[in-house]
């Protein structure tokens, strides 16, 4: 039986358990649950602080997690990414008080407090700059500067609400940058899986591939007439190709075609003007590429 983590609170919680959902795997109702067995699927959840899901995929305690890219790097742990899910964006950047009129090289000598000591120790060497010390806090590292615990701050920042809420600014260019991710052990600190577990891995693997890229599209259907179509498929090319059908209308023929959800209006209105009609999108609740083919497409379309 497969045994994933996944966020139990926070920006990631949420998001990464409609995922799950949409992938056809049934989520706790309780927010206070800790695990949550879904024996259709033969696969056991945990929920997990996000700093920690690292830590226990890394042990082997866990086959995989859901958590953030930065979190995983901070880890240290022996994980890799499997997957970037397309949610939780964010950027990892230092701060200071708006009253201060100082760059990155000005960190030198002063006190930094952070959560991730590790990423901001190994940003800053790369930079050559010296600190006077790090301050590692599990939270609320806003407020640091305000109490006088640290000259500057570095932490994840989504929207910046909260630094202004804190007369912060930001300086420097970012840390780091983050996604949720998809996470496992790395093959050479593992133990060697059973044929069955590769194949659940396999499974959920390629059913979350499925939910992120059918979030990236949507399903496009419009009328053409036959002397059209060529100029129409160079507009929806699909995958592999788009799916032609005849219509009872005399030369025309229906068309249907996955389009990039920020191209799909374009798409539209050029149809629109080449003499398509009813032109009409749905939503993709999830897709699997049939071969490999169809996936570097994919890849290549939404790049």
């Amino acid at each position: 039986m497969l045994r994933v983590a996944l966020p139990n609170k926070g920006t990631l919680a949420d998001p990464a358990s409609t995922m799950m959902r949409e992938a056809g795997y049934r989520q706790r109702n309780d927010s206070r649950d800790l695990s949550m067995l879904d024996e259709e699927n033969q696969i056991e959840f945990f929920y997990l602080r996000p700093k920690d899901i690292a830590t226990y995929v890394g042990n082997g305690d866990l086959n995989l997690g859901v958590t953030g890219h930065d979190l995983m790097n901070e880890s240290g742990s022996p994980v890799r990414q499997m997957l970037q899910l397309g949610f939780g964006f964010s950027k990892f950047r230092f701060a200071i008080s708006e009253h201060e009129d100082w760059k990155l090289e000005d960190l030198a000598g002063k006190k930094i407090a952070t959560s991730y000591p590790r990423l901001v120790r190994a940003h800053l060497a790369a930079q050559r700059i010296q600190v006077a010390e790090i301050v590692k806090l599990d939270g609320a590292v806003e407020i640091s500067i305000q109490l006088g615990l640290a000259d500057a701050i570095a932490d994840v920042v989504s929207s910046g609400r909260t630094l202004r809420q804190h007369n912060l600014k930001i300086i420097g260019d970012p840390i780091a940058e983050s996604e949720a991710t998809l996470i496992e052990r790395e093959p050479r600190h593992d133990r060697r899986d059973s044929l069955e577990i590769k194949s659940e891995k396999s499974i959920f693997l390629e059913r979350l591939r499925g939910v992120v890229y059918a979030r990236q599209y949507l399903m496009l259907d419009y009328d053409c007439p036959k002397s059209q179509l060529p100029a129409a498929e160079k507009v929806t090319p699909g995958l592999q190709s788009p799916t032609v059908s005849p219509l009872a209308r005399e030369g025309w023929v229906a068309v249907r075609a996955m389009v990039r959800v920020s191209e799909a209006n374009l798409a539209m209105d050029r149809l629109a003007a080449i003499g398509c009609t009813a032109i009409l999108t749905s939503v993709i609740r999830s897709c699997r590429a049939v071969d490999g083919r169809s996936a570097a497409r994919m890849d290549q379309l939404g790049a």
